[in-house]
């Protein structure tokens, strides 16, 4: 597996994620990683014909860095796999789901992050399996306790983060904040990561009370029991329901 760190930042936690993903994993494809100085770059990746990794310095010297690039790196492995949650459109979704439809705009860009955590579902079945796990939950942990702070006063503009891929941001509106909690449970429920008495529960509860036009179980549920070999049409049909139930309250059968 080739890894190449191009800009002003350290190649070693690239290369020590390299050497944990290879246990179990390889790419047939070179990856660029591009460290960038903007310390608002967020991490994204491409396949324009090699794997592109795009990542700031701060990002790239931080303590999650490693894991971080393993996330990626399972992105990649489900893009070569040609994984549905990886080659699924989510604007075909969302004319599934929505059409016909009046929906907010910010509703709909919380659509994007709601694909956003099916797809870190299946990378997470790959990092999870090679990686460790504790600094996973302290992020989720502190993230998630940091949106639950930033109660009414939060921004309304829409935007989400992503882990820089996964990461919960604190600016998320209520309802996008209870998803974004059901994720992080679906998450450490589906590889075993927490106890019941996780402080994560507790975040979560609270989360969802901020937000109780949101099925805080019923997203759980979605995240959790994504079955790990979906066909095309399984994948596009979980995804139809979950934008809709988000968006609109659900209530119709997804188109396929």
């Amino acid at each position: 597996m080739e890894v190449h760190v191009h800009g002003p930042g350290p190649a070693a936690p690239f290369l020590r994620a390299r050497d944990i993903f290879e246990t179990e994993h390889d790419l047939d494809s070179p990856v660029h990683v591009h460290v960038r100085e903007n310390p608002d770059e967020r991490t994204w990746t491409a396949h324009p014909d090699d794997h592109v990794l795009n990542i700031s310095r701060q990002a790239a010297t931080s303590a999650m860095a490693p894991e971080l690039a393993l996330h990626e790196f399972a992105h990649m492995a489900r893009h070569e796999q040609a994984h549905p949650s990886h080659t699924q459109s989510t604007e075909e979704v969302l004319f599934l789901a929505l059409s016909g439809k009046s929906v907010e705009r910010r509703r709909v860009a919380h659509c994007y992050q709601i694909a956003n955590h099916m797809k870190d579902i299946y990378a997470d079945d790959i990092t999870l399996r090679v990686g460790p796990t504790d600094k996973l939950v302290s992020f989720l942990e502190s993230e998630l306790a940091a949106a639950v702070a930033d109660r009414p006063g939060r921004s309304r503009d829409g935007q989400t983060g992503g882990r820089d891929g996964l990461r919960i941001t604190s600016t998320a509106d209520p309802e996008i904040t209870a998803v974004n909690a059901a994720f992080a449970l679906a998450l450490v429920e589906r590889h075993d990561l927490v106890d019941s008495d996780h402080r994560l529960y507790d975040l979560a509860h609270a989360a969802a009370n901020d937000a109780p036009e949101v099925s805080l179980s019923a997203f759980k549920h979605r995240f959790k029991s994504l079955g790990p070999d979906p066909d095309e049409s399984e994948y596009r049909r979980s995804l139809v329901e979950a934008t809709r139930e988000y968006a609109v309250g659900g209530g119709e059968k997804a188109a396929d």
